[in-house]
């Protein structure tokens, strides 16, 4: 089952401002994210955000950005900067992923779809490069998370145009709802798990397709299962940052994660990612 967002305005918010210009999310968008799984904000930042973002974007391509540590970069190819795929943690290595992260209207949307305190987990950096840019296998955040209750919301904006072409997200529509599935190891940098049943969910949820503007926000509950193409195009890239954010009722496995963790990285520096 498939289908495409454009065209279908109930699966949208278009947010208001107040006088103080922070945006305002009222509680039935909070129902939307419960009914579907997920829901999408246009404009959630304007374009003079975005082009500052994209500008740290470049500052941290370019060495500028001090004290990352190399375990927090993937590249498709580390011998080639033109392939980065990924940096985690934004907000630890510079001021303004820390306001987006803590201070911004993501934490306000955070509380107001998992109705609780939040905890901020992650701000990451997305990019599929032109042509080498892999699919993101469908999975669900909560696999990795690994928390009791499974309650956490994650956010993806886009940074730039995101079509079908470069590899927009999908989501299975409801599927949050069917709890946490089984999962498998994949080769996929940055997403070494993949549902193992993906085409019985689909038979069953629809799988919406969400190409975004820059600025449009994604948020989905971390049951919510997604996927994206790879990038086909030879010329564009795919930029988007990611936030997560953690229901203060949730607990996680610390002692787990960390090793997963741990794991993760060894594999990544034997194959070179990092």
């Amino acid at each position: 089952m498939t289908g495409s967002a454009a065209g279908l305005p109930n699966l949208e918010y278009r947010q208001t401002m107040n006088m103080q210009g922070q945006h305002e999310f009222g509680p039935e968008l909070a129902q939307r994210f419960r009914d579907d799984g997920y829901v999408c904000i246009p404009d959630f930042l304007d374009a003079v955000t975005v082009a500052a973002i994209l500008d740290r974007i470049t500052a941290i391509k370019s060495g500028n950005i001090k004290g990352i540590p190399p375990e927090k970069i993937y590249y498709e190819d580390k011998e080639s900067p033109d392939t980065l795929k990924q940096i985690q943690d934004l907000y630890r290595w510079d001021g303004l992923f820390h306001e987006l992260m803590f201070e911004g209207s993501a934490i306000r949307l955070a509380r107001t779809l998992l109705k609780d305190d939040v905890v901020g987990r992650n701000m990451q950096y997305f990019n599929k490069p032109p042509s080498v840019g892999q699919p993101t296998p469908p999975h669900q955040d909560g696999f990795y998370f690994m928390l009791r209750p499974c309650e956490a919301v994650t956010m993806w904006l886009a940074l730039e145009p995101v079509d079908e072409e470069t590899g927009c997200v999908r989501y299975l529509r409801g599927s949050h709802k069917a709890g946490l599935q089984d999962h498998a190891r994949t080769e996929t940098l940055g997403f070494s798990q993949a549902v193992t049943d993906y085409d019985g969910l689909r038979a069953q949820y629809e799988e919406i397709a969400f190409p975004a503007a820059p600025g449009t926000l994604l948020a989905h509950h971390a049951l919510t299962v997604h996927r994206a193409d790879r990038n086909r195009s030879q010329i564009r890239t795919r930029q988007a940052l990611g936030f997560i954010f953690y229901a203060a009722r949730a607990k996680e496995d610390t002692a787990r994660h960390a090793a997963y963790q741990r794991q993760l990285a060894a594999e990544l520096e034997g194959a070179g990612k990092i």
